[in-house]
């Protein structure tokens, strides 16, 4: 009996039992033992071998197979240099049942030093027949791995200075399948002691693949689709990966939301790429808690001003469309006005459905651990991501001012202490958006605040927050976010890494345009959320008009043009 691979080749049972140095024989799901060939259980045909004719051979890749390219791009090969079998583990990973079938994931791991993550991400991306990408880089908890010390298959590989783990999946994942299912009878290699094939590990041209090649089309043919690699958070440690096309572009909202009609010095404080990283990261959350709302106009009630609140409920509405728990976070004074609004923009359409409106009150010196984890327990966080936007942020003398330098601390809760508290809580990222540095979250940039925005040292934000978003309109960079989650959720290489490479290949981006478009800002949805506001009684900020403005600029044409453009940008199909 012959197996035919999918390049016509064909490789006969016989070869396969003895072109390997080393197989394991399981009955029963039991490794009975390990032999060097298998030739006497094909001349032995019995009750307990079984005839070969009722046998499948499957030939799956195996991560050895891109050693050899990663060491030509300059990336060290830890186990060769050290002499050592390559570490495998069992994770806490299920993969997706088929009938009987059903096993964790097993994963190989590579000590890559950091400053090559990117080379062996693109290389190994370029190699789908030996796993393609990196399913994990970083911290191994997240793949529930609790040392490293001790692989379940192979040998420890040791981690050298400025290393970081990166893991891929592997094709060991088949002995987990066997223990699992409890065949009667079945063969498998012993782990590192792989079958050679004649198949080229990649096309010899990066543009133009063979056409009997065994590599998916799009892999070479297009390598804006190939993935780059950002840290986005240190503690636990963690990489995130997104394809080249859907970083440019959102680079390119970065830049739209960077413009400054209303001439306040922003882009003094930018930062490339707060925006990728913070959308990164809000893509790998599962429950976010997003603040807003800055009372310049103490002299008015309600103080609030018009910006802040439309780029929360922009972000929301996506994040929840993802799957994400969102939670507002307001200050007492202003909890039935918040709710309402909640309420008015579920009924109109702007907010899919309500979500929980809540507040922090400092009643001790614990009160923020309870207020951001279970039971105070720092391990078991309520939320992993916290976002600030257009928030009053507190100046190193502790007060609350704004940008005309008034104290307005009377009027601002301390929702700063759970971002200040969130930086020692391993688990919880933090992202501030603003547009003066004034901002809950602005203390990342405070000395540029300090020495180029005016009233800088009074007005300076004093709390950072991991990511720093700086926007022309504070609401733009809210509806960025959630357009750059939207890109995010549109990208093969980023959703594969999210889901560990299991399951199905992911549904084209213009597979998902119908539905998920609606998901996103629009000038008619921003448009009838700002009538709301105004319905309120909530003001421009710079000029405190009781009308369809945003820090003095008319929604027609100035911010209307601003989502028009992210629209415009995030929806642009990618040539490919």
């Amino acid at each position: 009996m012959k197996k035919s691979s999918t390049d016509g080749k064909t490789w006969s049972f016989s070869i396969f039992r003895t072109d390997i140095s080393q197989y394991c024989v399981y009955e029963e799901g039991c490794l009975v033992k390990t032999v060097s060939s298998l030739q006497n259980y094909g001349r032995q045909p019995s009750a307990a071998s079984g005839p070969w004719s009722d046998m499948v051979c499957f030939y799956l890749g195996c991560s050895f197979g891109f050693e050899g390219k990663l060491k030509k791009a300059g990336v060290p090969v830890r186990n060769v240099e050290q002499g050592r079998n390559i570490s495998m583990y069992r994770t806490a990973v299920g993969c997706f049942p088929a009938g009987k079938f059903s096993c964790p994931l097993v994963v190989t791991m590579r000590p890559i030093p950091a400053a090559l993550l990117d080379a062996a991400v693109e290389v190994t991306h370029l190699n789908p027949l030996a796993h393609g990408a990196p399913v994990h880089i970083g911290d191994p908890a997240f793949l529930g791995i609790q040392d490293l010390s001790r692989p379940d298959y192979g040998e420890q590989v040791e981690l050298q200075p400025g290393d970081v783990p990166v893991f891929w999946a592997c094709g060991v994942t088949a002995i987990e399948a066997i223990l699992s299912s409890k065949p009667r009878l079945a063969f498998s290699h012993s782990p590192g002691c792989m079958f050679l094939t004649d198949i080229p590990d990649t096309p010899s041209s990066p543009l133009t693949p063979p056409s009997d090649s065994l590599e998916p089309q799009h892999t070479k043919a297009h390598p804006e689709q190939t993935p780059l690699c950002f840290q986005v958070s240190h503690n636990p440690l963690l990489y995130s990966l997104a394809s080249q096309a859907a970083v440019a572009k959102i680079r390119q909202l970065e830049t739209v939301i960077g413009e400054d009609p209303g001439e306040r010095g922003i882009r003094a404080l930018f930062v490339q790429d707060e925006l990728l990283r913070s959308c990164l990261a809000l893509s790998h959350s599962s429950s976010v808690a997003i603040t807003t709302g800055f009372p310049t106009h103490y002299m008015h009630s309600p103080p609030d001003e018009t910006d802040g609140p439309p780029g929360a409920i922009a972000m929301a509405t996506m994040l929840l469309s993802l799957g994400k728990k969102v939670t507002m976070l307001t200050d007492r004074r202003a909890v039935e006005m918040n709710q309402a609004i909640i309420d008015e923009a579920v009924r109109n359409g702007v907010l899919k459905a309500a979500i929980p409106l809540v507040t922090f009150e400092d009643s001790g010196p614990d009160a923020a651990l309870h207020f951001l984890c279970h039971h105070g327990d720092a391990s078991k966080p309520r939320y992993d991501h916290l976002v600030a936007i257009e928030r009053s942020g507190r100046a190193s003398d502790g007060n609350y001012y704004n940008m005309r330098g008034i104290n307005i601390k009377h009027l601002v809760d301390p929702i700063d202490n759970l971002f200040i508290a969130a930086k020692d809580i391993p688990g919880i990222t933090t992202t501030g958006i603003g547009d003066g540095g004034n901002e809950l979250g602005m203390g990342k940039v405070k000395d540029k605040v300090i020495n180029l925005m005016p009233k800088g040292s009074l007005i300076a934000c004093d709390v950072p927050a991991d990511f720093a978003i700086t926007a022309g309109v504070s609401n733009w960079g809210g509806y960025a976010v959630a357009c750059g989650l939207y890109l995010l959720h549109t990208c093969p290489s980023h959703q594969r890494y999210l889901k560990k490479g299991l399951g199905l290949e992911p549904v084209t981006p213009q597979d998902q345009l119908q539905d998920w478009t609606a998901n996103l800002p629009s000038v008619d949805k921003e448009e009838s959320f700002l009538s709301t506001l105004v319905k309120f009684g909530i003001r421009s900020g710079k000029t405190a008009h009781l009308a369809m403005e945003v820090d003095g600029l008319t929604f027609h044409p100035t911010h209307s043009d601003i989502i028009s453009r992210l629209l415009e940008v995030t929806q642009r199909s990618t040539t490919l």
